[in-house]
């Protein structure tokens, strides 16, 4: 009970918007046979309380789980028994529902003023664009001389420097931006300054299947770059041919470097019970060695028939990875369905439960599953239900925000939102929202100027937090 009522009280104290499919499908239609003669067509009440009235909620969080809650009913409120009437998925699905539409009508944003000046997170800050007219950016690796590297969907890696944006990179890998496919990643080996190593993280096609259709999986390289010439490749991932898919849908993907290994997750690629099988790559988090070895000492490398470089499963799509700074532990931003958004704390061999445990549901509005915690299951550290399309994160290591040093921040791509998180052994302990609406936020990168860097979809642009006077 006391893991229900701290994800209850986390999710009422983060006022958010969930993504575009919000308030649709199915759920709506059970919302409206079996709740809305009594809680009102928008949930503020009529013969029952209102749903979206926390103040109103007496017994759920605190005695009983809303599943518990609406199985029994309770006498001493009025609400009826369901447990003939409604399945606990769809209890669950409409669970969510009532959470998205409070969330909506509880939100209340930072916003900029006419300057252009936010107060948010203790400080007075801009946005200021650093570069624009990018095809998509992914993720962006800053150089230890100057500028940084960016990697944009359709393939292209590109210097960005003293204001210039140079060509693509020549000799670049084929990518196969299909979907949520493309040039996910670059990243540079912790030794750049002395190998030269830079590592590209993109979704690759293999051969045509039986319906004529290119498949992909999520592959990792590394090369040099010399006079803007992609040179010296070498293959560090790429899973068997026989696991590829046709599919479109979540190939992941971020680097981290460890002590000489190196972490990326792949995502389930839109087949959500490959992620609980041991024996295929997608819906896991993967440890190598940075040349591409697999460790001795992996969790499952002895384990008959499973693949050897899992770290942990059951991990749906995670598109944000870092490492602590200060303590090494390892941050994972997972990509939910129609809410459950997560941040994880990745650790050997666990199961993190997709798609067994979840706390969102379909996007068109129908149940998965009513699970949200189950023994042997790590539960999040923190989940966004609605969910806020979670993306790159990033702990700030700069001198410029003092008060945010170490703070993890988080991405939103629908929710266009950023938000901060105070992580405290090994607990997010705080949640708070930053910005709003200035795009879609596809990865968040501390700068080595001491400012927080965002790359933006939708304009596709990189800004950075300036403070304000």
């Amino acid at each position: 009970m006391h893991k229900f009522i701290l994800f209850f009280s986390l999710l009422l104290a983060i006022p958010i918007f969930a993504q575009v499919r919000i308030g649709t499908g199915n759920v709506k239609a059970l919302y409206n046979q079996h709740c809305i003669v009594c809680h009102g067509e928008d949930l503020d009440g009529g013969l029952g309380g209102s749903l979206l009235d926390q103040d109103s909620w007496k017994v759920v969080g605190k005695e009983q789980t809303f599943l518990e809650y609406v199985l029994a009913g309770n006498e001493a409120s009025g609400m009826p028994p369901f447990e003939d009437i409604l399945t606990p998925p769809e209890i669950r699905a409409l669970e969510i529902y009532i959470h998205e539409q409070r969330q909506i009508a509880e939100a209340d944003p930072p916003v900029a003023d006419t300057s252009g000046m936010y107060s948010s997170g203790g400080y007075k800050f801009r946005l200021e664009t650093v570069v624009e007219g990018l095809d998509i950016p992914w993720s962006i690796a800053f150089l230890p001389n100057k500028g940084f590297l960016i990697a944009e969907r359709p393939g292209p890696i590109r210097h960005f420097e003293d204001g210039v944006l140079q060509p693509p990179v020549e000799g670049l890998p084929e990518v196969w931006p299909r979907g949520q496919g493309g040039m996910m990643e670059v990243a540079l080996h912790p030794d750049y300054k002395n190998n030269g190593w830079i590592y590209l993280a993109f979704s690759a096609s293999g051969q045509k299947g039986n319906g004529g259709e290119l498949s992909g999986m999520t592959k990792i390289v590394r090369g040099r770059i010399i006079d803007n010439i992609w040179m010296d490749e070498q293959e560090i991932f790429e899973a068997p041919e026989s696991s590829f898919l046709s599919t479109g849908l979540h190939f992941g993907t971020r680097i981290v470097f460890k002590d000489g290994y190196l972490f990326f997750p792949i995502g389930d690629r839109g087949r959500k019970d490959d992620a609980q099988n041991l024996m295929l790559p997608n819906g896991k988090v993967h440890r190598i060695h940075d040349d591409g070895r697999i460790p001795k000492d992996n969790p499952f490398v002895d384990s008959k028939g499973a693949f050897p470089s899992i770290w942990t499963y059951g991990n749906r799509n995670a598109q944000g990875l870092d490492l602590h700074p200060l303590t090494g532990e390892i941050w994972e931003a997972e990509h939910g369905p129609r809410g459950g958004d997560e941040i994880n704390l990745i650790e050997r061999g666990k199961n993190y439960g997709w798609p067994m445990v979840t706390y969102g549901m379909n996007y068109n509005g129908t149940p998965i599953t009513e699970k949200t915690e189950m023994e042997g299951v790590e539960p999040p550290k923190l989940h966004w239900t609605p969910s806020i399309a979670v993306c790159g994160i990033d702990f700030y290591e700069g001198d410029v925000f003092p008060e945010w040093k170490y703070d993890l921040f988080a991405g939103g791509l629908a929710s266009q939102e950023l938000h901060r998180l105070r992580i405290e052994a090994g607990e997010v302990v705080n949640s708070s929202i930053i910005l709003k609406d200035a795009g879609r936020i596809r990865d968040v990168a501390s700068g080595p100027d001491g400012t927080l860097y965002l790359v933006l979809n939708g304009p596709d642009r990189i800004v950075r937090l300036v403070p304000g006077e």
